[in-house]
């Protein structure tokens, strides 16, 4: 898989705090039993109205956040149930990477299992960002995610932390089964070593 190592584009501004994954993909979009047209479920109740109407002062219904690559939320989004569909809608929908004050657990392992890159940055500077993307649709962010680095339209620059295991998952592509099994050499040695200290464990 190719390496991933800038993600570039507009963004969308959706600052609402605590949007859990019932939110980000309603549970009618889970009927299927593959991920296709995922993208047409995602934040479905923010997007349309009970008539299935665009509403009209959702971000993502408005022409200049059309094709943004980058989603702004609030802290703690991706909180709630567990189920994975809400990054693929998101991926599905074209966005790259979530940047946010903070983010659920489990939302965030699964985001980075799928190559969807989660950017945490202060309550402050997430904020300026909001701001930046709603007094200027369509202006650029830039994350660099080898120096870890997210670049403002305004060319203002802010570190991100990220794990050396998360970071190489996203940049190289790989889920938690590809790390395993960069791995078999080393995993296969220490079993032959350990039997070989503790042959009557082993199962014949």
């Amino acid at each position: 898989m190719t390496r991933l190592t800038t993600i570039e584009g507009s963004a969308a501004p959706l600052p609402i705090d605590n949007l859990d994954t019932d939110q980000i993909m309603p549970k009618q979009f889970l009927r299927i039993i593959d991920r296709a047209g995922l993208a047409d479920g995602l934040l479905y109740d923010l997007r349309f109205d009970e008539h299935g109407a665009p509403r009209a002062g959702c971000v993502l219904n408005q022409s200049a956040y059309a094709n943004a690559r980058i989603l702004i939320g609030g802290a703690n989004f991706g909180c709630g149930s567990s189920r994975e569909h809400a990054v693929w809608g998101l991926q599905q929908y074209g966005f790259q990477a979530v940047i946010a004050p903070s983010f659920a657990e489990i939302f965030y392992s699964n985001a980075m299992n799928n190559r969807l890159l989660l950017v945490q940055l202060e309550r402050g500077v997430v904020d300026a960002l909001t701001r930046e993307a709603i007094e200027t649709p369509g202006a650029s962010i830039s994350i660099d995610l080898e120096r870890q680095i997210v670049t403002s339209g305004s060319g203002e620059q802010y570190t991100y932390p990220i794990g050396a295991r998360h970071k190489r998952m996203v940049i190289d592509g790989m889920d938690t089964v590809d790390l395993t099994l960069d791995s078999l050499a080393a995993i296969e040695a220490f079993e032959c070593a350990h039997f070989a200290r503790h042959a009557w464990a082993q199962v014949m």
